[in-house]
């Protein structure tokens, strides 16, 4: 799984930074990968990624505001252009639906797969047998969600060189072990399925929490998580201005990290007159409360491996201009 950011910025584009989209990359896990947010020019960001609109299962909206939902009528309308054909489910607050309706009508967009819009209340939103993603109503000017992906227990792994050494001939009987059957031999003994497996591994749980002031439910989402995306729309001298606009701190994230017990925090949705080497001191500022802080760019990519959440270096495609 990867996490890679598209969108950055706060309130509107600026020259470093697009507004709010997250992608959560579960090629491996599910084929597929995900979106939270869609700010305008989400697919522009798409461009340069090898990121494919065909492969997206899954889009969760925090709130109506523009700079999360601006970049939602073209990236569905272009997905149909783009050999999109499988059912794509979009999850936000109430009045999403009457939103992406109203735009699809009137601008008479012919989607060329299905489309299922849900309007989430708090709780569990959506659960299969790999994962379950619950939503918590936050405290900003609007309704705004987070939201907590869990990834439910691996299943164990088999111990190949184990048990060929007990006599286990290559064929079926390897993949009862790997089931979780007991195998009888033709010698009549008995290889168990645990001595010739791994323990099942806890899956990832990463909380992603939209545009909020600071409050209890962003502790409750983020609890024990493995990695938190939090906004940090002003710095520390900004305290009372964030809370007026329900808007957080970078100390406010940082502080929700801590309190929830949380491994790594990424901060994001950093307004515009942050630049150059006010990132710096805003970075310094949220570690003086939680260290495992990092702020993200946009295109910037992280990877799930060895539990903990790496940055990786994502080749980006470059723009060719027509001749």
């Amino acid at each position: 799984m990867e996490i890679q950011f598209l969108g950055t910025g706060a309130g509107m584009p600026s020259k470093q930074r697009n507004t709010s989209a997250i992608v959560m990359k579960l090629l491996q896990e599910r084929g597929t990968f995900w979106l939270f947010d869609c700010g305008e020019a989400t697919q522009h960001q798409m461009l340069y990624t090898a990121l494919k609109p065909r492969k997206l299962e899954k889009i969760f909206i925090t709130h109506l505001h523009g700079d999360h939902i601006f970049g939602l009528p073209g990236l569905l309308g272009s997905r149909s252009f783009l050999a999109g054909d499988s059912e794509l489910t979009i999850y936000g607050p109430k009045g999403i639906k009457e939103w992406i309706h109203t735009t699809i009508r009137l601008s008479k967009t012919a989607l060329q797969y299905p489309l299922t819009v849900v309007e989430i209340s708090e709780g569990v939103i959506f659960e299969d047998d790999t994962f379950c993603v619950e939503a918590k109503e936050l405290a900003h000017v609007i309704p705004s969600f987070g939201y907590r992906v869990t990834q439910k227990p691996l299943p164990p792994t088999l111990i190949l060189e184990e048990a060929i050494t007990r006599g286990v001939p290559r064929g079926p009987l390897l993949g009862q072990l790997k089931a979780g059957h007991d195998v009888e031999l033709e010698d009549g003994s008995t290889v168990k399925s645990r001595d010739v497996t791994t323990a099942p591994a806890d899956g990832f749980v990463v909380s992603i929490l939209g545009d909020t002031k600071f409050c209890e439910a962003s502790i409750q989402l983020c609890d024990e998580a493995d990695l938190v995306i939090h906004e940090a729309t002003f710095d520390g001298d900004t305290e009372k201005l964030a809370a007026e606009y329900g808007h957080s701190t970078i100390h406010d994230a940082a502080k929700v990290a801590q309190l929830a017990n949380a491994k790594q925090l990424i901060a994001t949705h950093i307004s515009a007159r942050f630049i150059g080497s006010a990132v710096r001191t805003l970075l310094e500022q949220g570690k003086t409360i939680f260290p495992f802080l990092t702020i993200a760019e946009d295109f910037s990519t992280y990877e799930w491996k060895n539990r903990t959440f790496h940055r990786i270096d994502s080749a980006l495609m470059e723009r060719k201009d027509d001749a």
